[in-house]
């Protein structure tokens, strides 16, 4: 049946005050859905934060001090190898990296804002720890991708892996080489 022009005024009206209000309902569920990863940037921030407590409290605006913080953080030993490929990442751009500090930025903005210079950033991740007591069902929560991080990190190959199964098997029965 053919509506009257009285209903599809109506039926119009009713569209145009409605997906409005769908909208507004519908981003805090989009921003719930997509819940931050708490390992995204990890090794940025943490970066940053120990170059943070190399520089002078009233040096912290200055970019050339901010600039000799990443220096001699970089150039310090001690440094463990997701620190040094991120000092990699980190000197050819220490302008881009001293302007947002200097402003006080949040470091995992400061990383977020980089990221989108180089992806690479934010994927260098500190390696997962199986702590020495885990047992099978701790393994077994891992996913598989953590568990083959698990085992390069270890120097061990798993041949023949297929299925999650065999990883837990294999990382378990490696669990003395870890550091």
């Amino acid at each position: 049946p053919e509506q009257s022009p009285a209903e599809s005024n109506y039926s119009l009206l009713e569209m145009r005050v409605l997906a409005p209000i769908i909208a507004m309902l519908a981003l805090p569920m989009a921003a719930l859905a997509k819940a931050a990863d708490p390992t995204e940037c990890e090794v940025c921030i943490a970066v940053l934060n120990s170059v943070d407590g190399l520089i002078a409290k009233d040096k912290k605006n200055d970019l050339p001090s901010i600039e000799a913080g990443i220096d001699k953080y970089c150039n310090g030993g001690g440094l463990g190898p997701k620190e040094k490929k991120m000092c990699y990442y980190m000197e050819p751009i220490k302008r881009s990296v001293a302007q947002p500090f200097s402003l006080k930025m949040p470091k995992d903005r400061v990383c977020k804002r980089l990221k989108k210079d180089n992806d690479a950033i934010c994927d260098v991740k500190f390696a997962v720890k199986v702590e020495a007591a885990a047992t099978a069902e701790d393994v077994t929560k891992l996913r598989v991708k953590q568990l083959k991080t698990i085992l390069n990190d270890r120097g061990v190959e798993c041949e023949g892996c297929l299925e999650k199964s065999d990883f837990v098997k294999r990382v378990l029965e490696t669990a003395h080489m870890d550091l």
